[in-house]
């Protein structure tokens, strides 16, 4: 049989850290430690509470009482931009420039955009990396005018009337 939990210091930092809890990974190691000291559950009911396995319960216990007692700060693992090469404030600034070629009326070639990526990071990067760049601060791709700028609708007009048939 295994031997009861002890320890009242690290109950009672526990229940303080508890107040403080955001995260059900938090919540679960405060069950960990909380639940065998107060209640005198064995491991193997203390994980079924959470709904862990026994190891994991034996682990997370361990790792607060190691921590001293401090609950560990996670990230949220769901959303965001995990795999970023640059932050979103650092592309507006490196966009800026192409930009304002475009606002001009310049083209925008995503190779050049790629090259000084390439030379901003210091490594290359893969084409579509530079085309989601792109992308996520709303540059599409432009469909091509329906109309030549140095179209003449008169002359076009003249051509249909005398043409053959």
């Amino acid at each position: 049989m295994a031997r009861p939990a002890t320890g009242k210091e690290v109950l009672t930092k526990t229940k303080e850290a508890l107040a403080t809890v955001r995260t059900t990974q938090a919540l679960r190691q405060a069950q960990a430690v909380i639940l065998p000291l107060e209640q005198g559950l064995s491991m193997d009911q203390v994980a079924s509470v959470p709904g862990i396995s026994k190891s994991w319960a034996c682990k997370l216990r361990c790792q607060f009482i190691r921590q001293g007692g401090v609950m560990p700060e996670t990230k949220p693992t769901q959303g965001g931009r995990r795999r970023e090469n640059i932050t979103f404030q650092q592309e507006t600034v490196f966009l800026a420039p192409f930009f304002e070629k475009a606002a001009r009326g310049g083209i925008l070639m995503v190779c050049e955009i790629k090259q000084a990526l390439d030379q901003r990071l210091g490594r290359t990067t893969a084409l579509t990396s530079t085309c989601n760049l792109l992308h996520q601060n709303n540059l599409r791709k432009l469909a091509p005018d329906k109309r030549h700028p140095n179209s003449d609708p008169e002359a076009q007009e003249e051509f249909k009337k005398n043409s053959r048939n």
